[in-house]
């Protein structure tokens, strides 16, 4: 079916093969990710029980996202974003599908995997305990970066963790980790304004961990474990000057909250 929603939602083809079983989902944003996304729903298998999958894709092209392989591999639905927008665009897809189905709160994990999925327990538990924004993080006791690239854990701890916990007045630790949980009642949140198109990308993730915390929502960080490859290859969409730039500026405008409604 096509799903078009009232709200600022991205157009996007919705193709489910299975019905809902647990009160979360998993949203996992793709595209293009190859065997890295097929290696990680093999490992997600394991976890079935916990929370439906959900594939949020942009437009792959790349054959990974066949649908019955997928079902093969556990995932509940097929989301492929059909509208304008990027990473924000995605998301703000899973989470109109999400709440439309019923789940009472999204896990999100990136689908390049560098993520240890196990860890997805942490965040449905505090979800289960109330909690609205649940962030991964490398950097609490229990948390690990493996092999990440030295220049981006510094950038991560020197520069954008302390602006977007100065902006929110609350002290995040890892703020570009894609590993996080949101509750159904922040998402509904009028406040939170959640689907609008201007956050069509990186926006999406800096705006919602400022605007939750200056709202008095209830958050918290889990520990996450972040491996990246063996083979120093950099798994990320973020690449080169320019690329690092627009989150800069991406960044710059979050905290001067120029994404509030």
């Amino acid at each position: 079916m096509t799903a078009t929603a009232p709200r600022e939602v991205p157009t996007f083809v919705a193709r489910e093969f299975a019905p809902k079983r647990t009160r979360y989902c998993v949203a996992v944003p793709v595209i293009n990710e190859g065997e890295r996304i097929l290696g990680q729903l093999r490992k997600m298998q394991g976890h079935a029980e916990l929370a439906d999958v959900v594939i949020a894709d942009g437009g792959s092209t790349d054959g990974s996202m066949e649908p019955q392989r997928l079902q093969e591999l556990g995932v509940r639905a097929l989301l492929v974003k059909t509208g304008p927008g990027k990473l924000g665009a995605q998301i703000r897809m899973a989470f109109a599908w999400a709440l439309e189905q019923g789940y009472d709160g999204v896990i999100l994990v990136d689908g390049n995997d560098k993520d240890e999925t196990g860890e997805i327990a942490r965040f449905i538990a505090k979800l289960d305990d109330g909690y609205d924004f649940v962030q991964g993080s490398r950097f609490v006791p229990g948390g690990q970066a493996v092999r990440n690239p030295a220049s981006r854990l510094w950038g991560i701890r020197l520069l954008h963790a302390p602006a977007i916990s100065l902006s929110a007045r609350h002290r995040y630790t890892d703020t570009t980790n894609g590993f996080r949980a949101y509750s159904r009642r922040l998402l509904t949140d009028p406040r939170m304004a959640v689907f609008r198109d201007v956050l069509a990308g990186y926006e999406l993730h800096y705006y919602l961990a400022i605007r939750a915390a200056r709202l008095g929502l209830r958050i918290c960080e889990v520990p996450v474990t972040r491996i990246y490859p063996d083979d120093g290859t950099v798994p990320s969409k973020i690449a080169g000057w320019r690329g690092n730039a627009k989150i800069l500026r991406v960044l710059a405008d979050a905290c001067l909250h120029r994404f509030d409604p």
